[in-house]
């Protein structure tokens, strides 16, 4: 069955006694995007289907967002180019109904560089750390008291650059991880075909841990990185060349094992990748293609630390850019170009994906259940 929700994001948030999942969206026609949406999103999710969207917060381009653990804080970036006046982008902070999911603003911030795409917590939540892809920086700032953005306690700005003739002449920080082990920052640049590491200070300060830098084959484009439930292995996702990398801790850093292609053997179209992450169970790995519009789906053996690739099942969809497992076994896929979040149902043995619903959401980007 395909439940089709609303178009737009105008009701009142209302309480629910499933789970909450807030929406990051593009509100503004972009080179790369024709955002519809009119800011943060937020709905209700239960047994494979969402409720009725609510306009949480009227934000330029929230694409990246993440909420604290408790719910009662979200803060946003605001990917533009242009932020209050001045060149680059910002960070957005808000205090939030865990309930409902309404929100109140509580402060803006300049990101410190150019169309801020990521932002993450620390684990003891006292910081908010910010990648600015254009420019190619991370910012951190320190949180309030009352959840608000305090002072940017750092900046650091990436060198260099890459091969490929557009997408790499500078740096371009992608993401934001922490080590659930370590604790130390994992950032992916696309300009540089590198993943930096970063020692997280008591003041917030970073410092980078250049041994444990990860290289790629030139041209890959490191995009995003997620940790397998073990700890052990970390799943590296390239953009560019369409491939997913699997390491294996060795210390504090990782060692290669394997490379393998997102991608059909008989697939020749444009494909970029997007998000990647290991399931809960840690059976399986999953890679959402856009162009190919699939998710690629690896059998994970973590004795060897090597992968299968299943099945490249479709995303019933265009450009996904985001998904999430849900703890009823589902994954919800935000595909931004067709304006919809779909729900399939994950077969934990065969590794399939069936579709349940379609739900029309507006440009979706970000999905995050709390």
């Amino acid at each position: 069955m395909t439940a089709t929700g609303p178009a737009t994001g105008s009701a009142t948030p209302s309480a629910t006694t499933g789970q909450r999942l807030v929406i990051g969206t593009y509100t503004e026609r972009l080179p790369h995007v024709d955002g519809k949406a009119p800011g943060i999103l937020e709905t209700d999710y239960q047994e494979g289907g969402l409720g009725e969207l609510a306009t949480t917060a009227q934000v330029r381009n929230p694409s990246w967002v993440a909420v604290t653990g408790d719910g009662r804080f979200l803060y946003s970036v605001v990917e533009t180019t242009e932020f209050e006046g001045r060149p680059g982008g910002g960070v957005a902070a808000f205090a939030r109904d865990p309930r409902t999911g309404a929100l109140t603003p509580i402060g803006t911030a300049p990101s410190g560089g150019t169309e801020p795409a990521h932002l993450a917590l620390d684990p003891d939540e006292r910081f908010v750390l910010v990648a600015n892809y254009r420019t190619g920086s991370v910012a951190v700032f320190a949180r309030q008291p009352d959840g608000g953005l305090g002072e940017r306690v750092e900046h650091v700005q990436h060198e260099g650059s890459s091969t490929h003739p557009v997408r790499q002449t500078g740096p371009h920080a992608h993401q934001v991880l922490f080590d659930p082990v370590t604790g130390l920052v994992w950032v992916p640049d696309l300009g540089l075909d590198a993943v930096l590491c970063y020692r997280l200070e008591a003041d917030g300060r970073l410092t980078e841990r250049p041994e444990l830098r990860i290289g790629t084959v030139p041209g890959a484009g490191p995009r995003h990185l997620a940790f397998h439930p073990d700890g052990r292995h970390l799943f590296l996702l390239n953009e560019l060349d369409n491939t997913l990398v699997v390491l294996r801790r060795s210390g504090d850093g990782f060692e290669q094992v394997q490379v393998a292609s997102t991608l059909p053997e008989d697939w020749s179209g444009h494909n970029q990748t997007s998000a990647v992450r290991a399931s809960t169970s840690g059976r399986w790995v999953w890679a959402a293609n856009r162009g190919h519009d699939s998710i690629a789906m690896f059998a994970v053996d973590p004795e060897s630390s090597r992968v299968e690739l299943r099945h490249v099942e479709p995303t019933r969809g265009s450009e996904p850019r985001d998904f999430i497992e849900t703890p009823d076994g589902h994954l919800l896929v935000a595909n931004q170009d067709s304006d919809a979040v779909v729900t399939l149902a994950v077969d934990e043995d065969g590794g399939r994906l069936s579709l349940v619903g379609t739900h029309a959401v507006p440009t979706p980007v970000c999905l995050v259940l709390c």
